[in-house]
């Protein structure tokens, strides 16, 4: 299997395809949709969700919008698994498990904090 490498979008500097994959699903879930001009359809719905009701229903459409935007924008992944955890600031903090589907079944996650501080 071939090396593969990707850059960090802070630093510049190479970084191997697992932290390439995790800085891609923060970069999808950190992304509101219609924000890019030239791919309006790109990110999650996660944003405008933290701003209804924080109830069991919105909790599940998070979880659900977390899990459709993986799927939809990262295909070198599968979700096995994810956590939320919100707080009364607003804040909300998502833990994703997921394993790539590149052969090596490797299992990782990626941790996203969105609103508050981070």
């Amino acid at each position: 299997m071939m090396a593969w490498t990707g850059m960090n979008r802070v630093t510049g500097k190479a970084i191997d395809e697992s932290e390439h994959i995790s800085q891609s699903i923060k970069d999808i879930l950190t992304t509101p949709i219609g924000t890019r001009s030239m791919r309006r359809e790109y990110g999650s719905e996660i944003f405008q969700l933290m701003a209804s009701p924080q109830d069991s229903a919105t909790r599940m459409r998070l979880m659900a919008a977390t899990v459709w935007a993986i799927l939809r924008w990262e295909p070198r992944v599968r979700v096995t698994s994810m956590e939320l955890d919100g707080s009364e600031d607003g804040s909300l903090v998502v833990d994703v498990n997921f394993e790539r589907q590149d052969g090596t079944r490797e299992k990782t996650s990626a941790t996203i904090n969105l609103g508050g501080s981070s």
